[in-house]
């Protein structure tokens, strides 16, 4: 911890993250674990970009938005995972002030950016079922392309708002952090000034970036439920539910980590159960998405055949 000359923001040059274990023999068990994991989750999403792009069947909005939440996971799980996986090789588990703000700001961008991209696969499911006539017109590919210009436009002026707000505050010491990557929760508590109005910007964040998007989902699967219950064919209705049984999956995963993650700010014993909840967030979500996108659905696991055998379709 040193002094930063010419500034009075903040007095420590880096932070210590504490990580998930202390002991030296569970920290290689942790690296491997992590490393397994982070080589599964980039391999099964580039995987299914790649089957999204080679196979004509796959070019409609559902598997355009699909294609960019598979982004969005390598890019969530890259900006965590490496550096923790650098830190227990080399054991430095110090991280510099500048690239924890870093890691901050790509990490609520792209969390912001997975709120947005899921209710905009939701009014996807909504119109495709709801509005079968008139959904080639209202999900063009115009329209596509705006709406994921639309949420990365969002995402980036709240990421970009907490890391401006973030660097207004000054911190004295103590720069421990226990947890793996650098979060605001965490950074609130070695803050030597107040966070009253960050927290607040938090709070009016969350209701912008996660209860509006949920209620929008909620509302657009209540329409697609009530249609879906008015088909007559058994066989119907299951193909109709299958298609949107992922995105609920995911849609329930994500929101149910991250509310539990930032509805508890000034706990100061959140940091050893957040540890979990941030696992969840940047490992184990990005890793089961695929599998959740492909295991009950056959246009994904005929397309990925393809893509490992070398084949396109001829359809």
């Amino acid at each position: 911890m040193e002094p930063e000359a010419g500034t009075n923001r903040t007095a420590v040059a880096g932070f210590t993250l504490l990580g998930l274990v202390e002991t030296e023999e569970m920290q290689s068990v942790v690296f491997v674990l992590f490393l397994f994991a982070y080589l599964v989750t980039v391999g099964g999403n580039l995987s299914i970009l790649a089957a999204i792009l080679v196979e004509p069947k796959l070019h409609t909005p559902m598997y355009f938005f699909l294609g960019n939440l598979s982004v969005l996971d390598v890019g969530c799980i890259t900006v965590t995972v490496p550096a923790m996986l650098s830190h227990l090789l080399s054991h430095r588990l110090i991280i510099s002030y500048n690239a924890c703000v870093t890691q901050l700001c790509f990490f609520h961008l792209l969390a912001g950016m997975d709120c947005f991209l899921l209710t905009t696969m939701a009014y996807d499911r909504f119109l495709a079922i709801c509005r079968p006539l008139t959904y080639s017109t209202h999900m063009s590919q115009m329209v596509q392309r705006m709406l994921v210009a639309a949420s990365w436009t969002c995402a980036f002026t709240n990421a970009l708002t907490h890391t401006i707000a973030l660097t207004t505050l000054n911190f004295c010491g103590p720069n421990v952090i226990n947890h793996f990557y650098c979060d605001l929760p965490q950074l609130f508590q070695l803050s030597c000034s107040s966070t009253q109005l960050n927290e607040l910007l938090l709070f009016v964040a969350a209701a912008f970036m996660a209860v509006s998007p949920l209620v929008l989902i909620t509302v657009s699967y209540a329409h697609v439920v009530a249609a879906v219950l008015q088909i007559r064919s058994a066989e119907g209705r299951k193909k109709a539910f299958s298609t949107c049984g992922s995105h609920l999956t995911v849609v329930g995963i994500f929101y149910g980590t991250g509310v539990f993650s930032y509805m508890r700010l000034g706990s100061l014993d959140s940091s050893d159960k957040d540890k979990g909840v941030g696992v969840f967030m940047t490992v184990i979500n990005p890793m089961l998405n695929p599998l959740i996108y492909s295991l009950r659905n056959t246009d994904v696991q005929g397309a990925l055949c393809q893509v490992f055998v070398g084949r396109r379709s001829l359809t």
